[in-house]
């Protein structure tokens, strides 16, 4: 997998919006850093969304989120998403 960090979150964006079937968000308006569940933020996310989401990034990039905890830290935002699967997957860029 040859992709920039910012192809990455991009990737990711689109990947969540698709896998949750959101059409009147466009990836753009998704902020890297903002949280992706709680009152504010843009999508708007619960717990069932987080599963999905889950489920979603095991199969696309071939990771694992068996821990609980560990997948509601990694899941607070995109930064910490990508951060995530860079670290996992061995990416740089």
């Amino acid at each position: 997998m040859n992709i920039t960090v910012d192809e990455l979150k991009h990737e990711i964006k689109v990947l969540i919006l698709d896998t949750l079937k959101i059409t009147d968000i466009k990836p753009v308006d998704i902020d890297n850093a903002e949280p992706l569940f709680g009152a504010g933020n843009t999508i708007g996310l619960d717990s069932i969304d987080a599963i999905e989401i889950i489920m979603a990034l095991q199969k696309k990039y071939d990771v694992r989120l068996d821990d609980q905890n560990l997948a509601r830290v990694i899941l607070t935002s995109i930064n910490t998403i990508a951060e995530f699967i860079t670290k996992e997957k061995g990416l740089t860029g």
